[in-house]
Parts: structure tokens; C-alpha cells; sequence
């Protein structure tokens, strides 16, 4: 009956360390590939600077990112990809990536990348963003920095 006990107590830790397995496995599957949304809720609209404070100060770290989301009301905003130049200039060149859905999933390249609302007036109303993406190898995590 003693043996039968262990088996037991052998059978119950086998049981629970593949439980704390699979549940870290899942929790790990759902967090490696993730989107981020500019402005959460509100999304892409004024006040962009406002939702960035304080999100400058530490990076955003993921072991992947899918890409940047932009949710706005495509009657009023869109979003243009641009250069330095363009991004403190506001304005988008005939070069520039330029979404419209409302919708857009927007994938970054490593290092700094500049995004504005192209419609006149709303990048000068503050409609932009920037954001600075990195690896790090040591850690193999995805990282962002935002910015206005």
C-alpha cells in the first residue's frame, strides 16, 4: 500500500508539471507575435502626444511583433509613412506609403520610422508619430520606443 502511495504522489507531479508546461506554453505562444495599436481605444486621432507620455521612457518589449495598428475614422485621418524630413515638415512625398482603410496593420523596419496623418492641418495639429525599433539579440525580444 506504501508503494501504491508514491506511485501516487510520482503520478500527481508528472500530472502537474506537465499542466504548468502546457499553461506556460500557451501563455508564451499567445504573447510571442503580438500587433500594437496606436492611441488604444481612441486610436489614430488628435491628441496623439497625449498617449505617447511616458511611453518613451521604457521600450516596449515582445518576442515578436506582427506590426503597428492604426485604427482611425478613415473619413478624416490617414496615415503616410515618411522620412525625418517629412515626419518635421509634415508632409508626405509622392514616394510616401499612404493607408486610408481605417484599419491598417503596418509592419516597421529596424531603427527609426515616421508616420503622419497627411491631411492638411492634422499633422501640424500634432497627428504624427514616431517609432524606433530594435532587437535585442541577448534576450531575442522585439523592442519599440514611441514618440511625438
Amino acid at each position: 500500500m506504501a508503494r501504491q502511495g508514491r506511485f501516487s504522489a510520482k503520478q500527481g507531479t508528472l500530472m502537474a508539471t506537465t499542466l504548468l508546461f502546457l499553461v506556460l506554453k500557451l501563455h508564451f505562444k499567445a504573447t510571442q507575435a503580438a500587433t500594437y495599436t496606436v492611441g488604444d481605444t481612441s486610436g489614430w486621432t488628435f491628441n496623439i502626444q497625449s498617449w505617447t507620455t511616458g511611453k518613451n521612457s521604457r521600450p516596449l518589449c515582445l518576442e515578436s511583433f506582427l506590426g503597428t495598428v492604426f485604427n482611425y475614422d478613415p473619413s478624416l485621418h490617414n496615415v503616410a509613412i515618411v522620412d525625418i524630413n517629412g515626419y518635421n515638415s509634415c508632409s508626405a512625398s509622392p514616394r510616401s506609403i499612404t493607408y486610408s482603410s481605417g484599419k491598417d496593420s503596418v509592419k516597421w523596419n529596424k531603427g527609426e520610422n515616421y508616420y503622419i496623418c497627411s491631411i492638411p492641418g492634422h499633422c501640424d495639429g500634432g497627428l504624427k508619430i514616431a517609432i524606433t525599433a530594435f532587437y535585442i539579440e541577448n534576450y531575442s525580444k522585439y523592442c519599440i520606443f514611441m514618440g511625438s
